[in-house]
């Protein structure tokens, strides 16, 4: 069960707020006064907040936002000077953002980045450990870690090659250049551009879309890309040829969807 803070969508003092429509639940990072900072306490909190979702099978989807005019600018760059003169503690508090990331991966949940204004350096990683990104026109997205002589360390130089290519990767790392959402998109660092002002209820509306589907399917889906990724092209057609034959055959959401279509009526899939 969630704790009641974690329930309570009136929090506007939480580091993170939590809402909830339906099958969706949107997480809003909520320092809006310093463009909603990855520091140690926000991690651990977001870290808290993926974990209590998970134990919550009605939820299916996801959205991660920024309360104000950013998604993220990313880390807190004025706590790092403290940070860094304590490695153990900054290894620890790299570790909770990989552990946040990897749980999100990992998740049979659909992860949606709604991305409001500013998403640079640590923001960018928590985009890139997302399933679907969506942005505002006036977002700017970039990795950005160089502008100030740091490195990504939540996984930003695997995820985003992996996301756009080498190239376009260590483009944007050695540049420090911050994209407008439109050359984001054309990169493929996210799937669809809104107005502004449409952003909110167009992210929500695709949210509501993807978990009308199958959640086995949904997880399947999910499981076959980030997995067949971790090894060459025919490892992961031998990993999709056995885990579809096993979902076919074994999954009711599979057969019902057949059944549905012959009947000429919507499937309800299980979960």
């Amino acid at each position: 069960m969630m704790s009641n803070e974690l329930q309570d969508p009136g929090n506007q003092h939480a580091l993170v707020r939590l809402d909830r429509e339906g099958a969706v639940a949107t997480l809003i990072l909520n320092r809006p006064d310093k463009l909603n900072p990855l520091d140690s306490a926000t991690i651990s909190f977001l870290r808290d907040m993926v974990t209590d979702l998970e134990e919550r099978p009605e939820i299916r989807v996801v959205r991660l936002t920024g309360a104000g005019k950013a998604f993220s600018a990313g880390g807190d760059l004025a706590g790092y000077l403290s940070l860094y003169q304590s490695p153990a503690a900054f290894r620890g508090f790299l570790e909770r953002f990989h552990d946040l990331l990897d749980c999100m991966e990992r998740s049979a949940k659909i992860y949606m980045a709604v991305v409001n204004g500013a998403c640079v350096a640590g923001g960018l990683e928590l985009l890139l450990a997302c399933d679907v990104a969506v942005a505002g026109k006036s977002a700017r997205i970039g990795d950005g870690h160089l502008n100030f002589g740091q490195l990504p360390g939540a996984g930003g130089s695997q995820r985003l090659p992996r996301a756009i290519g080498a190239m376009g990767a260590k483009f944007l790392m050695l540049s420090g250049e911050i994209l407008d959402a439109a050359a984001a998109e054309r990169l493929g660092l996210v799937n669809r551009v809104f107005p502004d002002a449409e952003l909110a209820s167009r992210s929500m509306a695709l949210c509501q879309a993807i978990a009308r589907h199958s959640p086995a399917g949904l997880k399947g889906a999910k499981y076959l890309v980030n997995a067949g990724l971790r090894d060459d092209l025919q490892a992961g057609l031998r990993l999709e040829l056995e885990f579809v034959h096993h979902y076919a055959t074994t999954e009711p959401d599979a057969m019902e969807g057949l059944v549905a279509f012959k009947e000429k009526r919507p499937p309800v899939f299980g979960g």
